[in-house]
């Protein structure tokens, strides 16, 4: 029980502390949704894609972190794409809201060899508090501290921006978020981040893809994520692969493995992914081991995705046309 009690207080406060930096990046992307983790993605394919994701960590775990979102993002014109996403993160009594107005536009590098480049940008709202309601006494400490006196609310607006750069079957997506410093008040320096700056990098290929003669495709891929605050970092390592039917559907299964990337054979995480897509509509599941010192108190973290995929219609620009050829 002690030792439960030091990696619950260590979590929270390193939790707490980055919560402002990111939202929770687990698989959510993995399911078909690279607009999770770059605005460049927004208008890339043939549909407006809505994507509803709820992640539980740590099940149960009192007051572990949880999370839902919704994205949705659409092509307008031949070349250009928007999208907009909203979020609320939970973990414990600390709470996060807030939403993100993105847009992206595409180019041709080169038509022949099928290079094309996206630019994109974000502006998020953010909403951060302590829900102080939910402060109780226990034994140790019989009187609530009186100088917590509000919620200690924050708002803060910030940008997020992205690169993308496709070649046939291969891509590569760098992304900075929360461009901009947080300004907080002096006497709270010590206790908030001001530095909110986080990167990102995805990259990866894929190995055929639906035709007449082959219906299989596979999709190894990276996530790299690096905190500018305390020089953090972590790498997922995912792999993929879809089985093609007719009219367009598909099933699919994977699996992901996250570590520390100065603890390369130590992983955070590890577990499989499946989902398929039928019509319009689309599900998606992760399931994540627990590998550090609360997997004997949890039983894992769990993602669940439903979308659709409305309002079909073909680019007349290569650029952000799908690759699934139909």
């Amino acid at each position: 029980m002690r030792k439960l009690i030091i990696y619950l207080l260590l979590l929270a406060v390193i939790k707490a502390y980055s919560q402002e930096l990111n939202l929770p990046v687990f698989t959510q992307h993995l399911a078909d949704n690279n607009f999770v983790i770059s605005p460049t993605y927004a208008g890339i394919g043939d549909n407006l894609k809505l994507r509803a994701n709820g992640l539980t960590q740590w099940v149960g775990i009192t007051g572990a972190p949880d999370n839902q979102s919704f994205y949705g993002d659409i092509r307008i014109a031949d070349r250009s794409g928007v999208g907009l996403s909203f979020y609320n993160d939970r973990n414990g009594n600390t709470i996060q809201k807030g939403a993100k107005f993105s847009f992206a536009h595409h180019l041709i590098l080169d038509v022949p060899t099928e290079q094309y480049l996206s630019l994109g940008l974000s502006y998020n709202i953010n909403s951060f508090r302590i829900d102080i309601e939910n402060f109780n006494t226990t034994y140790e400490n019989p009187i609530i501290d009186p100088y917590v006196t509000d919620d200690r609310k924050t708002n803060n607006s910030n940008f997020d921006v992205g690169a993308l750069y496709r070649f046939r079957n291969f891509f590569l997506s760098v992304n900075a978020n929360n461009i901009l410093k947080k300004n907080i008040d002096e006497s709270e320096r010590v206790f908030e981040p001001h530095l909110l700056l986080n990167f990102q990098v995805f990259s990866g290929f894929t190995l055929g893809g639906y035709t007449k003669m082959n219906e299989y495709e596979f999709e190894p891929s990276v996530f790299y994520q690096f905190f500018a605050s305390d020089q953090r970092s972590s790498t997922d390592l995912n792999f993929k692969i879809r089985k093609f039917s007719r009219d367009e559907n598909y099933v699919w299964a994977g699996i992901s493995y996250r570590f520390l990337n100065d603890q390369f054979f130590k992983p955070l995480n590890i577990g499989p992914m499946i989902g398929f897509k039928q019509s319009i509509f689309y599900f998606g599941y992760a399931y994540q081991f627990t590998t550090n010192g609360l997997s004997g108190y949890n039983s894992g973290t769990h993602v669940v995705t439903v979308g659709l995929d409305l309002l079909r219609g073909v680019s007349n620009c290569a650029c952000t046309k799908t690759r699934v050829k139909y």
